[in-house]
């Protein structure tokens, strides 16, 4: 019997071991997806507690807390971060089978050095020796980030934001790591949205352009790329929890919006006409400035209304969705396509069940010029599991190239959720692992640990092409 999480965990063969720990276990890291705050990376928070760290914001743990029967006032609520803290613990034990077990054994291994299991007992000595560590020196945001061996930090990041603390960071010059933002503009699409009118109004502040129509609008919006562009930003993401097309022109479009900007509601269909438009105008701005444009597709959020209400979103209340999407994702990335003006894209969907849809798919718009220039994303959000890592991966596999793969990402609000990349890497690694003792590729360790080496690493610092762009001086911290 294995050694619970012992240094070959999820390597079950000769070859995985040689590939995870010669090749794939040291690699840098690209987190080119996550929500982590840059603010709290300029200012290099301390944090006061391991609660702090572990459970603020976290909604993956705190839909387990709440399935293991515990009170909201100890999840969301009041209680003190020790009480928070104790029920956790006694829900940590709960939790095996879901990768929550590993990744927080993992964690408390890999920052803090404890080899404990966490569960109700062990919980009070626990709590000690983190928060002793905590108020050490070495224990901040940056020593996080920095001792993960992570290059790259992209932010998700509204429009009308101001980008201060990536504009800081870039000015400071002294952390050695790249915190560059990615462009969400969710709400810019959303056209239906309450707040949507109130948005555009900030969107017009911001980038000083009085929004009298839809030109304007669209003007606004390739303003504020342009300064995401001169930050350091190369990657837009789009939450189309249903992927839309809609046939429409611009005369159209333009009376739409004119429409709902005078406070009217429009259609379904005209929002997915407004959608459509803007979202192929976006790509076409991406592609001239060779940025990587992310598609999440099919969750079903805030499911919940009284919750919505009590705790807004991201609050652990979301699910998966099971909207159809091959016909509106193909007619996108054709109508880009059709132009040549489609530019690099990865597209991740939440139901399992598009993996081949989207692994067909995305090589009907490969073009030579570019290795895996559409990509299919990484296993995510309810699909980042040991199953859900392997059916993706077998699905690229099985359809596309998978020594290609740009590989995985955080999408986290944790700044400890970095050892996700090495659970990830040793997957990849057993996989081709099997591959090799099951005859089916030969023993080529040059070859595979360039592969394995690819897909950790190597692959996403080519596609991305991140670099230290300069600051314009029109950039300022509005």
């Amino acid at each position: 019997m294995q050694k619970f999480m012992d240094e070959n965990f999820l390597l079950k063969n000769k070859t995985a071991i040689t590939l995870f720990h010669d090749y794939a276990k040291d690699m840098p890291i690209i987190d080119y997806h996550c929500h982590l705050s840059p603010k709290e990376i300029y200012e290099n928070k301390k944090f006061k507690n391991i609660t702090e760290a572990w459970l603020y914001g976290d909604h993956y743990k705190w839909r387990v807390m709440r399935a293991n029967g515990i009170e909201e006032e100890y999840i969301t609520g009041g209680a003190s971060d020790y009480d928070k803290f104790l029920a956790w613990a006694k829900t940590v034990p709960m939790t095996i089978g879901n990768p929550l077990y590993n990744w927080t054994h993992l964690e408390l291994q890999r920052f803090f050095g404890i080899y404990d299991i966490l569960n109700e007992q062990s919980a009070p000595a626990i709590w000690e020796k983190v928060n002793a560590k905590l108020n050490e020196e070495g224990f901040r945001v940056r020593d996080f980030i920095e001792n993960s061996k992570v290059k790259v930090v992209c932010t998700t990041d509204d429009p009308i934001d101001s980008l201060e603390y990536h504009l800081k960071l870039r000015e400071e010059n002294e952390f050695p790591v790249s915190v560059v933002p990615g462009f969400r503009p969710d709400k810019g699409l959303e056209i239906n949205r309450e707040g949507f009118i109130d948005w555009v109004s900030k969107l017009a502040e911001v980038a000083e352009i009085d929004i009298a129509n839809y030109e304007d609008y669209l003007a606004a919006l390739e303003s504020r790329v342009h300064f995401f562009h001169a930050a350091g930003g190369r990657v837009s993401d789009h939450a189309l929890d249903s992927m839309v097309f809609e046939e429409t022109s611009f005369e159209e479009v333009a009376e739409i919006f004119a429409k709902r900007m005078s406070g009217t509601g429009i259609s379904l269909e005209a929002e997915k006409k407004f959608k459509t438009f803007t979202l192929i105008y976006l790509g076409k701005l991406y592609a001239e400035l060779d940025w990587a444009m992310q598609f999440h597709i099919n969750a079903h959020r805030n499911n919940n209304n009284r919750m919505f209400r009590i705790l807004g979103p991201d609050t652990g209340y979301d699910s998966i969705n099971d909207d159809q999407i091959a016909k509106p994702l193909v007619k996108i990335l054709d109508s880009l396509e059709q132009e040549n003006k489609l530019p690099k894209t990865i597209i991740y969907s939440l139901n399992p069940g598009d993996n081949v849809v989207i692994a067909s798919i995305i090589n009907s718009f490969q073009d030579g010029r570019a290795p895996g220039k559409i990509q299919f994303g990484t296993a995510w959000w309810f699909n980042d599991t040991k199953e859900g890592m392997l059916e993706q991966m077998k699905a690229l596999s099985s359809m596309g190239l998978f020594s290609r793969f740009i590989g995985m990402l955080t999408d986290s609000r944790s700044f400890l959720s970095y050892t996700r990349h090495e659970y990830f890497r040793r997957l990849v690694c057993n996989l081709i692992g099997e591959w090799v003792e099951n005859g089916e590729v030969p023993n080529d360790l040059d070859l595979l640990g360039k592969i394995a080496q690819g897909i950790s690493y190597n692959n996403a610092k080519d596609y991305f092409n991140f670099q230290e762009a300069s600051i314009v001086e029109h950039i300022s911290n509005k």
